[in-house]
């Protein structure tokens, strides 16, 4: 059985090219953190869905499919960004769309790439832009994250040439697609599906670039990027103000929580997935001791941050403020995370007035049983006296 994976395959081009996939005989896999369109994808025998977040890679799915011999094409269409001042996009953003559209790609690239390598007939392709070959004003990070995989595809398919392998990714890179989900925009098969035939084509042709419209718009477009730069950016910054499609609304939350986070555990590591999950972008003050507890650290200072930075669900590390409400005039949060039961104390109490017009909101998580830093403290100092 001829089989395919297509990342993003849920919505918009990624769709159109699942179903032309399938048209083409294969199985695909679609690998998306959104449930398929199953008036679409009716038949669910043809192709298996695989609920994956990008922003929380695991590598064992895309192990899996790298793995199955009867696997031998591989497209990621997954990607967004919006059209916006640099200003407007928060911390959380600016990660998630390189996370997503550059380093995410580039690690299933990785796992997938001993296919890559190889003397049998393997296809393969990643969306990138035309905001990657051009100066993108409004469109800063976006155009940044597709720059690198523009670039990342181009040295690859060199060292792949040089290597004597005649497999290579191919770099789909459009101007906008009517008919997708991008920009607040909604699925439109009718016309997705000649763009989807055409990649198609060209992932079996092995080729190393496709610009859609290359000819008739991009090409002069292009021209004039490389002719003057800084001449062509202003012309692009003033179209795109006029398109009404720049949304400079404040987006992304940026969560809070400080801890000592000594001899660290699985509860420690929960309660910060539990936080991650709540916000875009999560900074974690911890203290340099625990003498506000009345309490010894085990760990010194800067391994405990050490650790905490290593977590995957943790932007950001810092030295903790003696209240949280100062490290606010810092990090601009959103949401502050600590224990429930903080909940009615005249210091949370003062937390909630202060807050009010601040736009933060406090979430009290609840105390789950289990492992704790209290109980692995006791073991210790209880051994030692034995000792």
């Amino acid at each position: 059985m001829k089989k395919a994976c297509v990342v993003g395959g849920s919505n918009g081009i990624g769709l159109a090219i699942t179903l032309e996939l399938i048209h083409n005989g294969y199985h695909v896999y679609i690998v998306d953190i959104s449930e398929p369109d199953y008036s679409v994808l009716k038949n669910k025998e043809i192709y298996t869905h695989i609920k994956c977040n990008l922003l929380d890679f695991y590598t064992e799915p895309f192990r899996e499919l790298a793995n199955d011999e009867e696997l031998e094409l591989l497209m990621i269409t997954a990607g967004f960004g919006r059209v916006a001042h640099f200003e407007s996009l928060s911390l959380g953003e600016v990660n998630n769309i390189l996370s997503v559209n550059t380093v995410s790609t580039i690690k299933i690239i990785k796992i997938f790439y001993d296919k890559i390598k190889s003397h049998e007939k393997f296809y393969c392709g990643i969306m990138g832009s035309i905001a990657g070959f051009v100066n993108s004003p409004l469109f800063s990070v976006y155009g940044a994250s597709k720059a690198a995989i523009c670039r990342f595809v181009e040295s690859v398919n060199i060292e792949l040439c040089c290597q004597g392998y005649s497999n290579r990714i191919l770099n789909v890179s459009p101007g906008s697609i009517k008919g997708t989900k991008f920009n607040g925009c909604e699925n439109n098969l009718e016309l997705t599906k000649d763009l989807a035939e055409e990649i198609v084509s060209h992932l079996f042709k092995s080729s190393e670039l496709f610009i859609p419209e290359y000819d008739e718009i991009y090409k002069k477009v292009i021209e004039r990027n490389y002719m003057d730069s800084h001449t062509f950016g202003l012309s692009s910054y003033e179209y795109k103000m006029k398109s009404g499609r720049v949304f400079d609304e404040k987006k992304g939350t940026v969560g809070y929580l400080s801890g000592t986070f000594d001899l660290f555990h699985v509860g420690h590591l929960k309660l910060l997935k539990r936080a991650k999950n709540l916000c875009d972008y999560l900074v974690v003050g911890v203290h340099p001791d625990a003498s506000h507890k009345g309490k010894e650290t085990f760990i010194p200072f800067e391994e405990r941050k050490e650790i905490v930075r290593s977590i995957q669900y943790v932007d950001e590390v810092i030295t903790s403020f003696p209240e949280d409400s100062d490290a606010w005039q810092v990090v601009k949060y959103n949401r502050l995370f600590v224990g429930s039961d903080y909940k009615g104390t005249e210091r949370f109490l003062k937390y909630e007035e202060y807050f009010k017009d601040k736009g933060v909101e406090i979430i009290y998580f609840p105390y789950t049983q289990g492992t704790s830093s209290t109980q692995i403290r006791n073991v210790i100092l209880d051994k030692s006296k034995k000792n």
